[in-house]
């Protein structure tokens, strides 16, 4: 079997502090403390996909501070965000295209018989399950909406 997100994430820590790469390292501790937070506040051990989830929600986090942090004219925070991204992005499985998702989102709403925008949360509902961590959630909603208006 191979290693978990998290045992890969571990070991990854531990070669960055051999490496000294102190920006890497700073991220990795960053996306282990959020995994170890939400372990301690449900109780649980986190599985590969509520994983990717905490690490989808951190990289959200960092796409909001960006636009902050553009809009303020800090481009060394822009920059330090952007890295963090790239770091957490690297624990993520393959994005799926734009083709790819329009086909899902096609198949949910024959699925689902959905007719209108009223149907959203029963072809989100299905979408949501096949593209979880492989596409950004604000993008798909977009596109499921523009979809159902198109059939409407």
């Amino acid at each position: 079997m191979s290693a978990s997100i998290k045992e890969k994430i571990v070991e990854d820590m531990k070669t960055a502090m051999r490496e000294q790469e102190k920006e890497r390292l700073g991220t990795i501790r960053l996306m282990l403390a959020a995994i170890k937070q939400r372990e301690v506040d449900e109780r649980i051990d986190l599985t590969d996909e509520q994983i990717l989830v905490t690490l989808n929600k951190m990289i959200k986090q960092r796409r909001d501070s960006i636009a902050q942090f553009e809009t303020g004219n800090r481009p060394d925070l822009v920059q330090k965000e952007t890295e963090e991204i790239r770091v957490i992005q690297h624990y993520l499985p393959a994005q799926l295209s734009a083709a790819e998702i329009d086909q899902i989102i096609q198949s949910a709403i024959q699925t689902s018989g959905a007719v209108s925008a009223k149907d959203m949360g029963k072809v989100m509902g299905i979408v949501k399950t096949k593209v979880q961590g492989k596409a950004d959630m604000t993008i798909v909603s977009a596109k499921v909406k523009e979809q159902l208006a198109k059939n409407a």
